[in-house]
């Protein structure tokens, strides 16, 4: 968007040889005296105007979930920046003096009609003023009128009177700057009797108006097209009632069909579609999420999954936000400190061994999960919360295979592998581990530790194709099943044995559902 913007600003300038105008410096006196004394007119000329400029907003539910209206902080945060962006000044004198443009009549390249009444009164005023002020001195000053208290009456009359409507004018614009707009939203939604104000969605909707004739008068100023541009995120992240609230905002605020807003939302719709579902706003669309989305959004743009490089550029990203994965710097400080402890503290020689024996595990676990020959990076996800679980949780689990002892039994490959399984398939794999678990308790299978979990899993899929609806939710947390197979059965085939090692120093894998799957087998059996 960027881009475009640049380039159409060049190609304006082509073609007209004027540059826009902006509201800063110089170019603010003059919105100020455009402001005052003019009323804009969008003419033919203007609506063939190329050049625009995008305004960025950036609206993050997750920060208003506490509110409760969370459209409310959309609004506030869409009048707020825009009075960041241009200034409390000009929008302040909008309030007071301004009013929409108007469409010109005919071809008429005229953008700026001088305001009559508004130069009337205001010329009215300074004429009375000076002239009351002219008759309040002349009472004072000149002899034999000094004692005259009718024409010093008339004077103080005329100055006050006058001076007062001009002091209104600039307190109104002064009130203005110091309350703004987010504030007076604010303080409605404040209000005790917030629920019960009937008028409290038109004062909201004026406020709203009034920012969209400001941004219509300053495209004629600046000379160019004005986008607001919301990127809303985290609205899955929010309870269904405020997700709704800020999706009927966004429709409120796009009902005009000249409206300079363009929505961005970022949402993941297998979340938001059933929190949608369990609210009041899809009556009379049949309940049906999805429908109510593609109402709402005019241009879907589903992210494609990532290929093979993006997931291992994301990777790289991931890993440099951990300090202790820079192997090299680390590599060379524990090198370091060992060599000094040998030399004035033997008995630390231990302690050092075992800080780079870590230190060499997790370069050689990251090795494997980003070498594209490495078939574990296949099974990187896309998803950037569960790659950064990931790379957050190898560490965790090489050290505590050192700390038991059993690093040499692990191979560091294997212990990111695992670390992935666990991560991409919480369900099934501890479907399998249950499965294995209660073999062993029973002790029928002899051969039980050295048999694969694959086949453990295989043998006991359709008991769990007999709890799937028991177990939705925690169905719904895997990945494709497919990849699940190929993973255990050829990539990595863990044993029942690799499995009861592993599981020890596994911190990523929720033991509830275990436990879940547990009960659910025992009643199973009883019946």
């Amino acid at each position: 968007m960027r881009d475009e913007m640049a380039e159409r600003e060049a190609a304006e300038l082509l073609r007209t040889r004027q540059r826009p105008r902006r509201p800063s410096g110089w170019g603010l006196l003059q919105a100020l005296w455009y402001l005052t004394f003019y009323d804009a007119i969008v003419t033919e000329g203007h609506l063939r105007r190329r050049g625009l400029e995008f305004i960025f907003i950036r609206f993050s539910a997750w920060h208003f979930a506490g509110c409760d209206r969370l459209w409310a902080g959309l609004v506030t945060t869409l009048c707020a920046s825009i009075r960041r962006h241009f200034g409390a000044l000009p929008l302040s004198v909008f309030h007071v003096l301004g009013s929409r443009p108007r469409f010109a009549s005919g071809f008429s390249q005229r953008e700026w009609a001088l305001k009559r009444g508004t130069c009337l009164k205001l010329g009215a005023a300074l004429c009375a003023l000076a002239a009351g002020a002219a008759v309040l001195l002349v009472a004072l000053l000149v002899p034999g009128i000094a004692d005259s208290g009718a024409l010093k009456a008339l004077g103080g009359a005329m100055a006050s009177l006058s001076g007062s409507g001009l002091a209104l004018g600039a307190f109104s614009i002064l009130k203005n700057v110091v309350v703004s707009e987010k504030r007076k939203i604010e303080r409605l939604t404040n209000s005790e009797r917030f629920a019960a104000q009937l008028g409290f969605m038109s004062k909201v909707r004026a406020e709203v108006e009034a920012l969209v004739s400001f941004l219509a008068f300053m495209e004629v100023f600046e000379r160019r097209r004005l986008r607001v541009v919301l990127e809303i995120t985290s609205l899955d992240l929010c309870y269904p009632e405020k997700a709704a609230g800020v999706l009927n905002a966004m429709n409120t605020l796009l009902s005009d069909s000249n409206t300079p807003f363009i929505f961005i939302l970022a949402v993941d719709p297998s979340v938001l579609v059933p929190c949608l579902e369990q609210t009041g706003c899809l009556k009379g669309l049949a309940d049906n999420g999805y429908l109510y989305l593609n109402r709402t959004v005019s241009l879907p743009f589903s992210i494609p999954e990532m290929g093979a490089r993006s997931r291992l550029q994301f990777l790289d990203a991931a890993m440099q936000t951990r300090e202790d994965l820079m192997y090299r710097i680390i590599a060379r400080n524990v090198e370091q400190r060992r060599r000094r402890c040998r030399h004035h503290h033997p008995q630390h020689g231990t302690a050092m061994d075992h800080d780079g024996a870590a230190v060499r595990c997790i370069h050689e676990a990251f090795r494997c999960l980003h070498a594209g020959s490495e078939p574990l990076a296949r099974y990187v996800p896309s998803s950037g919360a569960h790659v950064r679980r990931i790379v957050n949780t190898i560490p965790i689990t090489l050290r505590l295979l050192l700390h038991r002892g059993a690093a040499g039994a692990v191979a560091p490959r294997a212990a990111a592998a695992w670390v992935v399984l666990a991560d991409r398939w919480p369900c099934r794999l501890s479907w399998a581990l249950q499965c294995a678990e209660d073999a062993g308790q029973r002790r029928r299978e002899p051969g039980l530790p050295g048999r694969s979990l694959w086949s453990v899993f295989e043998e006991h899929a359709a008991e769990l194709s007999a709890l799937r609806q028991a177990l939705r939710n925690a169905l719904g947390l895997d990945g494709d099943p497919e990849l699940f197979q190929s993973f255990l059965q050829r990539d990595f085939p863990f044993t029942c044995r690799d499995a009861r090692l592993l599981l020890a120093v596994t911190v990523n894998l929720d033991h509830s559902i275990r436990h879940k799957m547990g009960l659910l087998r025992g009643l199973d059996q009883l019946r």
